[in-house]
């Protein structure tokens, strides 16, 4: 005669179930970040990642039962990663060249970590995010409000120089995403197989000394001054 389990019994069982079934998804999507990154969405099929995975198609649409399902899943990803950062972008009450140096360096850290998931958010941005831009414009759009907010505060207490702030941002996100999206090109500009902590490190500076200067309040000369 079977007996039924208790709830104190059943739980540590389901508790390994859920866990399992976490790292599945979670080394499916990692799998499926260089896919999309390398053959664009239209060029990727279930059945190359499932194989790439080490899985059945079968197996893998259990678990996201669309290409499309399985391709939202990386991108929310990304921009969960993404968008921590920029929640931190918006910390009023510390200095502004300790805030935008900690952003760039989490940016760059971001590009030489994960390249695959940066250039694919970049494609489906290029291709016009026609699958993802409702979720870019939803998630996005109030974070970057809140930070260009910060900004201004900054410049009416005169922390920084009067600057668009919003394209500030644009040119940060540009130049730090470009580490992963065209690190082949500045390799091969470099003369390096790929590029190393040293090229990141070089860049970081470059990047940083860059936006500190941009939102530099000038020094006004005293009246005595020659």
């Amino acid at each position: 005669m079977s007996t039924i389990k208790s709830p104190t019994e059943a739980a540590p069982k389901i508790k390994r179930r859920v866990l399992n079934r976490d790292k599945l998804e979670a080394d499916i999507t990692a799998m499926a970040v260089r896919v999309f990154a390398e053959c664009g969405y239209e060029g990727t099929s279930i059945a190359t990642v499932a194989e790439k995975a080490g899985l059945s198609k079968q197996n893998l649409m259990y678990y996201f039962p669309t290409k499309q399902a399985l391709y939202q899943r990386v991108l929310d990803e990304v921009l969960d990663e993404w968008l921590e950062r920029m929640e931190h972008l918006a910390a009023e009450d510390q200095e502004p060249a300790e805030v935008l140096r900690t952003y760039i360096q989490a940016k760059l850290k971001f590009s030489r970590e994960q390249p695959w998931a940066s250039r694919v958010y970049a494609m489906e941005v290029i291709s016009g995010a026609q699958l993802y831009g409702a979720q870019i414009q939803r998630r996005v759009i109030p974070l970057l409000r809140k930070d260009i907010e910060v900004f201004e505060k900054w410049i009416a207490a005169g922390k920084v120089a009067p600057i668009n702030a919003t394209h500030l941002l644009f040119a940060i996100w540009a130049m730090t995403q470009s580490y992963a999206d065209f690190s082949a090109q500045m390799a091969l500009v470099l003369n390096h197989k790929q590029l190393t902590k040293k090229d990141f490190d070089d860049g970081e500076q470059a990047i940083v000394n860059m936006v500190l200067a941009a939102i530099s309040v000038p020094q006004h000369a005293g009246a005595d001054a020659p």
